[in-house]
């Protein structure tokens, strides 16, 4: 019996997806569990496998389109099999353009994983969607764009090879034919000469980055705790830890942003109420910390998250966050990987942001900013001036849920974890 492929719900948010690129084509043999196509959702680019084996027999979807979810979106069955191909034809909306190569990296805020549909496809793999540029600026995919970034190779000095002259992960690799941009600027974002004017049509995913921060801005009542550690006594037990753990086999190094997530994940602990979802005319209370954290890619920011966090060992966090981490930057995470955070951690301190107040990712109703460490003149315990390294941490807090005094007893509990790190170690 013939099988319809549908446009899957693969989010809360999600009304449409893109079909990115055809993996089968008409007549291809299908095997369930084989993957069909990559689609674009409002939180990445996934593969969408087969849950039925047969022929595919029509594809009534063709690539760069947008189409509604629970669209048809091609039919499987056999070889001799008669299918209706009468229904009508699913609502097109805009084109985006082809590409041979589609990267898989998963570039979205996390959320609450939403019930599939009943459709004949699942999803599997995250992956960033394909973007290009009117209006004079450079065409070049996600992939593209992260591997001019780690080169430092300018987008703008390159000849695009793709579809419409779209810049692919071939030509940055052949960059040194056309030339590199000069080295300087961040390891995020290619360097190069200001950008012509014009503009340029936001992404699925990035469209929905801005509705979904509008939303937390404008709807939730933010307000926000800033404190101030002394650092110093978790620079040395982490320094006193490394050389240590770095001579096992495997090495171990601990980051200090390892040590905060762990603190921030032992304070939900000690401090509950901060680890919950505002629903409307109730207050949801989790019982393990789903603790999420921010790690910047290419084409924006994506929240891995640390399951049960609570309950694992500084060590067990640092392996595991890593991992993510690097399974984020290249493309690799799964949407459980990244949907279903109870509570966030945003680290700038790295990238040299002394504080910053984060935007709260609903329908969670705290995150913690961490800013860098800096070493200022302060006052030691005999009245004299010294020289100490002070970390600022900041709290935003949605005030229908979290009052100031409970946010004030989070960083208190998160104060002392840090001010007495071997606390991390029990």
């Amino acid at each position: 019996m013939a099988k319809d492929i549908l446009m899957p719900l693969l989010s809360p948010s999600m009304t449409e997806g893109t079909l990115v690129k055809w993996i089968k084509k008409e007549g291809d043999a299908i095997k369930s569990g084989d993957v069909l196509a990559e689609v674009e959702t409002d939180k990445a680019t996934m593969d969408l496998e087969a849950f039925d084996s047969g022929i595919l027999r029509k594809i009534l979807v063709q690539e760069g389109e947008r189409v509604p979810i629970n669209s048809r979106i091609g039919i499987i069955g056999g070889k001799d099999e008669k299918i209706d191909e009468s229904a009508p034809a699913p609502e097109k909306t805009v084109a985006a353009p082809k590409e041979d190569a589609v990267p898989k990296q998963g570039q979205a805020k996390g959320e609450t994983p939403a019930p599939q549909p009943e459709s004949k496809t699942t999803a599997a793999a995250p992956a960033p969607a394909s973007t290009s540029g009117t209006g004079g600026r450079v065409k070049a995919s996600p992939l593209a764009k992260k591997v001019a970034a780690e080169k430092h190779v300018d987008l703008s000095r390159l000849t695009g090879t793709g579809p419409g002259g779209r810049i692919v992960k071939n030509d940055v690799l052949n960059a040194p034919a056309n030339g590199h941009a000069p080295r300087g600027g961040g390891s995020l974002y290619p360097s190069g000469p200001i950008a012509k004017e014009g503009s340029t049509k936001l992404s699925t995913m990035r469209s929905v980055i801005a509705k979904r921060l509008l939303e937390s801005k404008t709807t939730i009542p933010h307000f926000y705790l800033e404190i101030e550690i002394d650092a110093k006594p978790l620079l040395d037990l982490r320094a006193q830890l490394n050389d240590t753990l770095g001579k096992l086999t495997p090495p171990v190094k601990l980051s200090l942003n390892d040590f905060v997530l762990k603190a921030a994940a032992e304070a939900v602990r000690r401090v509950p109420a901060v680890n919950a979802a505002f629903e409307g005319d109730s207050i949801r209370q989790f019982p393990d910390v789903q603790l999420s954290f921010a790690v910047a890619i290419a084409e924006g920011l994506i929240t891995p998250i640390v399951r049960e966090a609570q309950n694992k060992s500084l060590v067990q966090i640092s392996a595991e966050a890593k991992s993510l981490a690097a399974k984020a930057k290249e493309g690799k995470l799964k949407p459980e990987e990244f949907q279903g955070g109870t509570f966030t951690v945003s680290n700038l301190g790295m990238l040299g942001i002394d504080s910053f107040c984060a935007i709260i990712n609903p329908p969670q109703v705290a995150i913690l900013a961490v800013g860098n460490i800096v070493k200022k003149a302060v006052v030691g315990p005999n009245d004299e001036i010294v020289v100490g390294h002070r970390q600022s941490l900041t709290l935003s807090c949605d005030h229908r849920v979290v009052d100031g005094a409970v946010g004030a007893a989070y960083l208190k509990e998160l104060r002392e974890l840090l001010e007495k790190p071997a606390l991390l170690l029990l």
